[in-house]
């Protein structure tokens, strides 16, 4: 079965109050609550639901609003069914018309009801916020041609961008292209470089940093030697030079910027969108 729409009724009960009457309409859940186009995911997320005969399924506008509640709130299951019982305003906003002492479904309804809808139906609920946030000017057209997406805890495969680190790096992946592409160069600097990104890191931690800076010039001549002869053997060969360029330009920026430069910078090189 599909479940009934929510219907405010408008009757009066004796023993009962009606949320309406108890509550401060002007607060910011009955506001949004009359904002959100219920019926728009009540026809969406009835769409998970078939004409069969069974038990008929708890309301749409509830559990959707107690999704939003969820994550507005940052609760728990076990958190929102305790507030929901206690607290009139979050009644209101899931449909109900008169206070309720009792919970009108399980904690695991909420966990089966997000199961059943999955992710291309919740995103209904991102469709109706952001819908509601440019009905009331919270937010405009122009702020969502770009999204910003703080990334401080995800999970990437770069490590600590050190500039000794960055110079060796951009050598070896050089070298290793010239290598698949058949290009001779007149010196890897395999076994001399990496002696000078080692040295590098002692002497930094040694505090020797004279020391450290002459290992690091040591790292950009090897680079910027090897970036001149590969650019020299591709000279005049269009489609070499086309596949070596990218990897050519990374280096040179590698071998360009500045410990404190401001503006874009490289911190991995099969990486470069990280900031």
């Amino acid at each position: 079965m599909r479940p009934r729409p929510t219907r405010q009724t408008g009757q009066s009960d004796m023993f009962r109050a009606r949320l309406d009457q108890i509550i401060n309409l002007d607060h910011e859940l009955p506001r949004l609550a009359r904002l959100i186009d219920w019926g728009f995911i009540e026809a969406r997320c009835g769409e998970a639901y078939s004409d069969a005969v069974g038990h008929p399924p708890l309301a749409t506008r509830l559990m959707a609003g107690l999704a939003i509640l969820k994550y507005s709130y940052d609760l728990s299951d076990e958190a929102l069914c305790a507030r929901w019982v206690e607290n009139p305003y979050f009644q209101y906003f899931c449909g109900e018309e008169f206070f309720r002492h009792d919970l009108p479904f399980d904690r695991s309804s909420m966990t089966r009801w997000r199961q059943r809808m999955g992710e291309e139906r919740l995103n209904v609920l991102v469709q109706e916020s952001l819908a509601v946030a440019l009905k009331t000017k919270a937010l405009k057209t122009a702020d969502l041609t770009e999204v910003i997406v703080d990334t401080t805890v995800q999970e990437k495969a770069v490590m600590f961008p050190t500039d000794a680190k960055l110079l060796n790096r951009a050598r070896v992946r050089l070298v290793r292209l010239a290598r698949e592409t058949g290009i001779p160069l007149r010196q890897s600097y395999v076994r001399v470089g990496k002696w000078a990104l080692i040295q590098h890191q002692r002497y930094a931690h040694a505090k020797q940093f004279k020391r450290a800076g002459r290992a690091l010039r040591r790292l950009k001549t090897y680079l910027s030697r090897t970036i001149r002869d590969i650019e020299r053997k591709i000279k005049g060969q269009a489609e070499l030079s086309a596949y070596l360029r990218p990897e050519l330009f990374k280096a040179g920026r590698v071998l360009a910027q500045k410990q404190r430069q401001r503006g874009k910078k490289i911190y991995s090189l099969h990486a470069p969108e990280v900031e």
